[in-house]
């Protein structure tokens, strides 16, 4: 397995497809990042700095988006691009009856592929948050404390099991179908579905089962919103933008985006506006956070299954 995971590794840090989309992502992340880090400066050109100040780097806007946005937009083809002729490509040149031939078992075959994957995307994330963040100390002034480290370091994890389901996906894509052509395409139409479409789908599903009919009735609006919500979960993109909008906003109590609050509620939260520590905000997403590594094994245990029990030396 480590002999086929060290020989995929080279074939990914070698391959100028990743390496052209590697460099596209990061120019574009780099960008996006510093153009959130000089509104910051001058936010706060003048201030005392708040606390956790460093964070508004991942998560404000810039002009068009923030790193977590589109970490959870265009994350996913570093994933797709990785797995979707991992099998198939084997296929068509022939060479996987002849690998399966060696005395290597044939779950080593999966195994190395995606563990090679899983590595290329945690050395590809870990260096792009290295490079924003020393981006960021140069151009807010601001060193982070320990909480927020370690708010970034629970980030980056749920970031790699992020694009590492997309990896999966494309790997299970690549066994079912022989084609290069279809496999990439099926990622892709799944990708472009649960980050662009995934809102227009849930507001479907909700006004569906929980249909508006007078405007000014709130509690029909509140259950069609929350209708929507829980649809729109369905997406890993949803479930990974709630989870690390919450644990890189310490401010942020809840996972719901629909809050109704009282005169009395709104006064206790107003004298409870302390940061959460990071214990506290990944128990308030731990439903996202396993929803999301469930997702990511179950992508991998099928691709497995799969393959281990399709017809090889036939091909």
């Amino acid at each position: 397995m480590w002999t086929i995971c060290r020989k995929e590794l080279a074939d990914h840090f070698s391959s100028i497809r990743f390496l052209i989309l590697f460099c596209l992502i990061l120019m574009v992340a780099l960008v996006s990042t510093y153009m959130a880090a000089t509104s910051v400066r001058e936010a706060l050109e003048g201030m005392f700095k708040p606390s956790h100040v460093f964070l508004l780097l991942f998560t404000a806007p810039g002009k068009f988006f923030s790193l977590v946005q589109f970490i959870a937009f265009f994350g996913p083809l570093l994933g797709i691009i990785m797995g979707f002729d991992a099998i198939n490509r084997e296929r068509q040149h022939r060479t996987l009856a002849k690998l399966v031939s060696q005395p290597i078992f044939r779950d080593a075959v999966i195994n190395g592929k995606f563990l090679a994957g899983v590595i290329t995307v945690s050395i590809a994330v870990s260096s792009l948050i290295l490079l924003l963040t020393g981006m960021g100390l140069l151009t807010v002034g601001v060193v982070p404390g320990q909480e927020e480290i370690g708010r970034l370091v629970v980030y980056l994890i749920v970031s790699i099991a992020y694009v590492s389901f997309w990896l999966g996906l494309a790997i299970l894509f690549s066994i079912l179908f022989r084609s290069l052509a279809t496999s990439v395409l099926a990622s892709v139409a799944l990708w472009i579905f649960f980050s662009f479409f995934i809102g227009f789908a849930s507001d479907l599903v909700a006004d569906a089962l929980k249909p508006v009919r007078n405007s000014r009735d709130t509690e029909q609006i509140v259950a069609n919103r929350r209708v929507a919500d829980a649809a729109s979960l369905a997406s890993p993109a949803v479930l990974y933008s709630q989870a690390t909008s919450t644990i890189l906003d310490p401010y942020r109590r809840t996972r719901s985006n629909l809050v109704l609050t009282g005169m009395m509620e709104r006064l206790s939260l107003e004298r409870f506006r302390n940061p959460l520590p990071l214990d506290q905000s990944i128990l308030v997403v731990w439903p996202y956070l396993t929803s999301l590594l469930a997702l990511t094994l179950v992508c991998f245990g099928l691709s497995y299954v799969i393959f281990m029990r399709q017809e090889i030396r036939s091909v």
